[in-house]
């Protein structure tokens, strides 16, 4: 059996293996040298980074490649394992052999699922190792349009262990869809498309509640502000945002509270003056970069004075691996689940 699944897998895995491959070459060839790099000049690593144009297209390829290894796992791998199988009527030889269903099953999920783990654990772990003096020098202060902290969502997906429970979660998800609608393109196309999504949301519906925030109440000053959502045509302020105060940390929840604690979702039309420029016509966001208007002091003491805050929550930088953890968890879990579901489907509703 693991000859058979092997001479039926290797295409796949040749072809993605080959790819993850020269990443890995590019990473461990350059990886040395940016490290260096972060050494000689640590206070200005970020700055000097952007005369480069090697290193900065690997830290986005990086990402990127993390983020597509997944799907890619879930639908040519996962979804025509066993959906190709049944679409052609050849487990019925298998299972005409001495080989038990249950035996089939567990050496094509064991050979192909520890292949898919173990590729994106190891892109994982190249990309992780390779952007750590990038996510250094972020965390201690060096700003950057390009090159966020590790705790922002598009960074926090791309590093650690949460590639790897994605990938184990594809694998698992595109192997029972195969076996729920037996045709491998509808699978292949279904597994891409829900894999895509869970990527997507998971950000915003999920990793908010893998951990108990930190929460704070902070009143709205010229230093913290770092914009103004605006809309209509004469530019009311819907919404105000602030800096968490934590260096490095992901805030996910930023809203202006009144007196009574209430979150309002709209501002009184003098807090327009607060905005660090006139307001631009029509829709827009206001950056706190700008230089702050005559009236801005007076604005920040009416704000306080009559009880507007600004209500935070975040995970600081410090939460990093035990959010990780949390992550990998539940989606290596969910993949245990599908598997186990896999197991259940092929012994009892299969001829």
């Amino acid at each position: 059996m693991i000859w058979l699944t092997w001479r039926q897998f290797r295409v796949q895995f040749l072809v993605v293996a080959t790819v993850i491959l020269a990443a890995l070459i590019f990473l461990a060839s350059t990886g040395p040298g940016l490290l260096d790099d972060y050494h000689r000049s640590t206070t200005t690593f970020i700055q000097n980074l952007g005369y480069q144009r090697l290193n900065p297209v690997l830290y986005q390829v990086g990402i990127v490649l993390l983020y597509a290894v997944p799907p890619v796992i879930g639908a040519f791998w996962g979804a025509p394992l066993i959906a190709r199988e049944l679409e052609t009527g050849t487990h019925r030889l298998v299972w005409s052999q001495s080989i038990s269903r249950w035996r089939w099953l567990a050496t094509k999920l064991g050979l192909t699922g520890l292949a898919a783990i173990g590729i994106a654990a190891l892109l994982s772990f190249a990309v992780t190792k390779w952007s750590a003096p990038i996510d250094d020098a972020i965390a201690a202060g060096q700003n950057s349009n390009i090159y966020l902290p590790r705790m922002f969502p598009l960074q926090f997906g791309a590093r650690g262990l949460v590639p790897v429970g994605y990938a184990a979660f594809a694998f698992a998800f595109g192997v029972a869809i195969g076996l729920v609608i037996r045709r491998t393109v509808v699978a292949l196309a279904v597994t891409l498309t829900v894999v895509i999504l869970v990527e997507i949301l998971t950000p915003s519906l999920i990793r908010p509640h893998l951990l108990a925030p930190t929460q704070s109440y902070v009143t709205v000053t010229q230093d913290n502000i770092r914009g103004f959502g605006m809309t209509g045509p004469n530019g009311s302020v819907t919404r105000i945002e602030v800096a968490s105060g934590d260096a490095g940390a992901w805030k996910f929840y930023d809203r202006t509270i009144d007196k009574s604690g209430k979150a309002v979702s709209s501002l009184p039309s003098w807090v327009v003056d607060c905005a660090p420029t006139a307001p631009p016509p029509g829709n827009g966001t206001v950056s706190s970069q700008a230089q702050a208007s005559p009236k801005a002091a007076a604005c920040y003491q009416r704000l306080a004075d009559e009880g507007y805050r600004q209500h935070l929550k975040y995970f600081t930088a410090s939460r990093f691996w035990d959010l990780q953890l949390r992550e990998f968890g539940v989606f290596f879990a969910v993949a245990l689940l599908l598997a186990g579901f896999s197991f259940w489907r092929i012994r009892r509703d299969l001829s």
